[in-house]
């Protein structure tokens, strides 16, 4: 390791803040939920409102700044995204109502858009493929980490300046990561602090070395198979995490009177769960390939594992104190983020670097659609089972589908591509 040199894993860690910063600006709203759901008289349906606008702006802002990466390369536009979102994110300090905290959250999701687009680019730029679902688990447990930074940070700001000042300063931090992008980053060909021998083994990987780099039109990749295992693989897996991060809080709190005005151990740990489940779902996967395992073997019986492992989580609906809830949920959020990890490289497996950006926009995308629909199902069974009179039938109901939903997923990709074949773009 050392003879090669460890550049690029420093730009995995910045890599790693600005997934921080992003789920920490995202995570506001779920821990302030039932101070704003009484300031503001909202309903579940309200609530699931407001999450859907963000999904849909998300949705439409990554099919678009995946192409525009590509175009305009990753510093470039992990700046510009960035920009967009810190502002978002502290704009909500002025939202008076449902109206205004809807279009807050939709200029956020069309910032916060450009986050795994830029990361996943980069990550392709950067790593061979052996080291790719590891680099990747690494910045995506950033995603963690700003999940367990913030019912520690919010609930304490809450408390001593209100809810505005809440989203103001989580919403700067943005800023101080941007100062280090901008000086520290550059692609590794242009990169005057990365060794030869590190440049060489990043690009080992023989079928991308003459790689022709003339940029891909975006409609091309809706002709390839690939495109569909990815995007179904998204489209039904990442609504269940967008639940994780906006329901969980008020979960706990009305199912086992949680108070969300103080720091939340439960969601700390389970959050904690998340980032062992991420870095550890892209090591093993790039263990096993190390090992002498075909990459499309190494992803395929990794992904079965955690698919499995979200399963338990149908046995919810029995636990009748807090910490029994807890390790169901640890165990299906952090199979999600193991899970998470490699469906971001069996992307960079599939298609050259130079549609990675466009395809993980695609993907991301269909991932959103389902982050739409989703809540609207969530807010439809909360508030029924709310005016009947258990509100934890409806959460029954969810962590039911939430069980499924991972190994109906791998189902459907290692249907359509089997071993994850390079798709010829060229």
């Amino acid at each position: 390791m050392n003879k090669i040199g460890t550049y690029r894993w420093r730009i995995c860690a910045l890599l790693f803040f600005a997934t921080t910063i992003n789920y920490l600006d995202r995570q506001v709203i779920g821990l302030l939920k039932p101070v704003l759901e009484d300031q503001f008289n909202w309903s579940e349906t309200d609530y699931s409102n407001i999450v859907i606008t963000f999904q849909a702006a998300y949705a439409i802002s990554l099919l678009g700044f995946g192409g525009i990466i590509d175009r305009i390369g990753t510093k470039l536009g992990y700046t510009i995204s960035i920009i967009v979102w810190s502002i978002a994110a502290m704009l909500h300090a002025l939202a008076t109502g449902t109206l205004s905290f809807a279009f807050m959250r939709g200029l956020l999701g069309l910032g916060e858009a450009g986050n795994f687009p830029a990361a996943i680019k980069t990550t392709a730029e950067w790593f061979p493929k052996n080291e790719r679902a590891l680099a990747t688990g690494i910045f995506n447990s950033g995603a963690n980490i700003g999940a367990v930074a913030a019912p520690i940070l919010v609930p304490w700001i809450l408390g001593v300046y209100g809810w505005e000042m809440a989203f103001i300063v989580t919403g700067a931090i943005g800023f101080i990561w941007l100062i280090f992008w901008w000086f520290y980053y550059e692609v590794p060909s242009k990169h005057k602090m990365l060794s030869k021998e590190e440049f060489d083994y990043i690009h080992a990987d023989k079928e991308e070395k003459d790689e022709n780099q003339d940029p891909v039109k975006w409609g091309r990749l809706f002709g390839f198979k690939q495109t569909y295992a990815f995007v179904f693989g998204k489209m039904l897996t990442d609504p269940i995490w967008w639940f994780f991060l906006f329901w969980l809080p008020s979960y706990f709190n009305e199912r086992f009177h949680l108070d969300l005005k103080k720091p939340s151990i439960e969601l700390i740990i389970v959050y904690t769960a998340t980032t062992i489940g991420s870095i550890g779902g892209g090591w093993l996967s790039g263990w096993l390939i190390n090992k002498g395992w075909p990459s499309f073997k190494a992803r395929k019986y990794s992904m079965l594992g955690f698919a499995l492992a979200v399963v338990p989580i149908m046995m919810a609906r029995y636990c009748d104190n807090i910490w029994q809830a807890v390790a169901l949920i640890s165990l299906a959020a952090a199979a999600h983020q193991a899970w998470s990890a490699n469906i971001y490289s069996i992307a960079t497996d599939m298609f050259p670097k130079k549609a990675v950006s466009s395809v993980i926009g695609i993907g991301g995308m269909a991932g959103s659609v389902g982050g739409i629909f989703f809540p609207m199902i969530v807010g439809f069974l909360l508030d029924k089972y709310k005016l009947a009179g258990d509100i934890n039938d409806g959460y029954n109901i969810i962590f039911l589908l939430c069980g499924s939903a991972y190994v109906l997923a791998w189902a459907i990709i290692y249907t359509l591509a089997p071993k994850l074949e390079t798709a010829n773009i060229d």
